[in-house]
């Protein structure tokens, strides 16, 4: 079964946001007059909870303050990630986070070959859309024919939920799709849905478990960020194509069609 669609995941794997959302956290701790500020060590501990706001309540709990104060402060966290997303937004906007090498060009050999496009992601819809119209333009959020956010299910990754709705929403087969992403989390969430999987991990989640994984790179590569030694053998050249991608999924699929 040839690729029908790709289905992306988005901070971390369309860019490396993670920065930008750590900033952000900050400034609206800040705002909100809190004692907090997370270091990127920090940060980077805490995305192992997938979703903005339960970050902040896995967050919450693990300070030193009395039950009655914890309790304030979860009620609070609505209101923290509101002001976290408008300031975002105002980053992203700004051009702080741009796409991993290789996203634009896969996703252009993707529509020019007629496959069809998704995304599968735990942030908001409002991070997505400013995301999106910042690195390709206000037209592109009609490139993606199935968007499904951390918002509209019950159980976000590691959790299948989110590409279960996806693959609904594309009325697709798993084994029509390709899922990227860049987490243990994501890997989880894509393979229990049934997905060939492909992972580029950042610098947040190099040392993460991705046993499991069909492919695993440092990236897609580009013309200016080369893939080079194994994984340009993998890949059978500088970047990852689509016509390698499809050469790659069909041989997953052989043993079991036998």
């Amino acid at each position: 079964m040839s690729i029908k669609a790709l289905i992306f995941d988005v901070d971390g794997t369309i860019a490396d946001t993670e920065e930008t959302h750590r900033q952000a956290f900050n400034a609206a701790f800040l705002e909100h007059g809190l004692g907090w500020e997370w270091g990127r060590g920090e940060y980077a501990e805490l995305l192992r909870t997938s979703g903005g706001k339960e970050r902040l309540a896995v967050y919450i709990e693990s300070i030193a303050a009395t039950p009655q104060e914890k309790t304030r402060l979860k009620g609070m966290v609505q209101l923290i990630h509101a002001s976290k997303t408008r300031v975002y937004g105002e980053l992203i906007a700004d051009g702080r986070a741009p796409l991993r090498p290789g996203v634009a060009r896969l996703i252009g050999e993707a529509r020019a070959a007629g496959l069809r496009l998704g995304i599968a992601s735990t942030t908001t819809s409002a991070n997505v859309s400013a995301l999106i119209g910042a690195q390709f333009g206000a037209e592109a959020w009609n490139w993606f024919e199935a968007l499904a956010c951390g918002d509209v299910v019950s159980q976000k990754k590691p959790a299948p939920d989110i590409y279960v709705r996806v693959l609904g929403m594309l009325r697709l087969p798993a084994q029509a799709c390709v899922a990227f992403e860049d987490s243990v989390n994501g890997l989880k969430s894509a393979k229990a849905a049934g997905l060939y999987t492909v992972i580029t991990p950042t610098q947040w989640s190099a040392g993460q478990d991705f046993r499991g994984a069909d492919v695993v790179l440092p990236g897609l590569g580009d013309a200016d960020a080369p893939l080079a030694g194994a994984n340009a053998k993998l890949t059978g050249g500088p970047y990852l194509t689509l016509e390698r991608l499809q050469q790659l999924h069909a041989a997953t699929l052989r043993p079991a069609a036998a």
